[in-house]
C-alpha cells in the first residue's frame, strides 16, 4: 500500500545526523527531503515573523540547536515540538508541514476570513465558491430528485421503495449502481481495490445517477457523507433526508437483515456503532430533512415522511396505500 508521508529516514544516517556539528549545517550527511522542506519552512515562517532564532526557540521553549538543527533540515523533531513551534510563531501546525491551504497568501487569506466563522456562513461562502468555480453542487436543490442519507438500519432501502412508489418516481440503491460499475460486490471492490477504488466507483455511480434521472429517489451508501466532493454534489443537486434512528434500532434492524458490517469482528459492537454515529452527525445534519425513523410503525413512517418531504417541496401530498395491519403492532424492519 502506497504511503504519503514521504521516505523514512535511515535509523544509522539519522544517529550520525544528531552528532553533527551545530555550525557545519552543509554537512555532506545525506538529509531526509521531508525534514529540509520542514526546515526551510520553519526559517521562512520565522524571518516573516521578524523573530530571531535566539527568540523563538526560547518561546517554543526549545533548545536554540534543536531549531538550528531544524532549520537545517538534520532536526528529528518530535510531532509535540513541532506544536511547540508553531504555537511560538502563531501558526497552524499545517503551514509548517506544508499543507495546500497554507501555501500561498491567497490561501492565508482566505483561512484567516473563515477562521471562527459559524457553520451557515462557512456554508454560504462555500456555495458562492461553487458558483464562481461553475461547480454543479452550487446548483439550486433538485426538488425532484431525493437522496436519503443515514446509517445503516435507518430505513433508508424500505422507506425509499415506498416513498418512490408514492412520488410515481424511480428508486435508486446507489450500492446497487456501485456494484454494476465494478463488476462485483462493495465488499469485494474495498478488498481487492481499496476505499479509495471504492470512493471513485461512488462518485461515478452518484454523478450517473444525478446525470440520468431528473426526478428520483436515492438511498445512498452510510458512508459517502465523508467523502468531500460526493456529498458536495448530493447537497448541491437533491433535497436530502437524514433519516435518524436510536443506536439500538440500527443495531437490532442491521441483525435482522444478518449484516454486522463492520462490527463483525468487533466484541464492542454496540460502541463501535455509537462511535460511527457520533463521528458522522455533523455530517448527516447537513441534510434539508432530519427524520427519525425511532418509535414508529413502518405506515406512520411512510406517510409522515411522505407527508414531510411533500410540504418541503411544496407539491401536492399524493394519495397512498395503506400498510398491511400488521405494520401497525410491531416496529418497522427498515433497513
Amino acid at each position: 500500500m502506497s504511503s504519503n508521508r514521504g521516505p523514512r529516514p535511515d535509523p544509522a544516517a539519522a544517529k550520525a545526523v544528531a552528532n553533527t556539528a551545530l555550525d557545519t549545517p552543509d554537512s555532506t550527511e545525506a538529509k531526509n527531503p521531508f525534514l529540509v522542506a520542514l526546515g526551510t519552512r520553519v526559517k521562512a515562517l520565522r524571518s516573516r515573523r521578524g523573530m530571531t532564532r535566539r527568540a523563538t526557540a526560547h518561546s517554543a521553549g526549545v533548545s536554540e540547536r534543536h531549531l538550528a538543527n531544524l532549520e537545517y533540515g538534520i532536526g528529528n523533531a518530535s510531532i509535540l515540538v513541532l506544536q511547540q513551534i508553531a504555537d511560538a510563531l502563531h501558526c497552524p501546525i499545517a503551514e509548517l508541514i506544508g499543507d495546500e491551504t497554507t501555501s500561498s497568501p491567497e490561501w492565508l487569506l482566505l483561512r484567516s476570513l473563515l477562521e471562527g466563522r459559524d457553520d451557515t456562513t462557512v456554508r454560504e461562502v462555500r456555495l458562492a465558491a461553487a458558483r464562481l468555480l461553475g461547480d454543479p453542487s452550487a446548483d439550486a436543490p433538485g426538488h425532484r430528485r431525493i437522496a436519503l442519507i443515514g446509517l445503516r438500519g435507518a430505513g433508508k432501502t424500505t422507506l425509499g421503495q415506498a416513498l418512490a412508489q408514492s412520488l410515481g418516481f424511480p428508486f435508486i440503491e446507489l450500492s446497487r449502481e456501485i456494484e454494476r460499475l465494478a463488476g462485483c460486490v462493495t465488499g469485494e471492490i474495498q478488498a481487492l481495490y481499496g476505499q479509495n477504488a471504492y470512493r471513485r466507483y461512488e462518485r461515478r455511480a452518484l454523478e450517473e445517477t444525478l446525470a440520468a434521472h431528473e426526478q428520483s429517489v436515492i438511498a445512498t451508501p452510510g458512508g459517502l457523507v465523508t467523502d468531500a466532493g460526493s456529498f458536495n454534489l448530493l447537497l448541491g443537486r437533491c433535497t436530502t433526508v437524514w433519516l435518524k434512528a436510536d443506536p439500538e434500532d440500527h443495531m437490532r434492524r442491521v441483525v435482522a437483515q444478518g449484516d454486522m458490517r463492520p462490527m463483525a469482528a468487533s466484541r464492542e459492537a454496540m460502541q463501535d456503532l455509537k462511535n460511527i454515529l457520533d463521528g458522522r452527525s455533523a455530517f448527516y445534519s447537513k441534510a434539508t430533512v432530519h427524520f427519525d425513523t425511532s418509535g414508529r410503525t413502518l405506515e406512520e413512517a411512510q406517510q409522515t415522511l411522505l407527508r414531510t418531504l411533500c410540504e418541503s417541496l411544496e407539491i401536492p401530498i399524493p394519495a397512498s396505500g395503506s400498510a398491511s395491519g400488521s405494520t401497525r403492532r410491531r416496529p418497522p424492519n427498515m433497513h
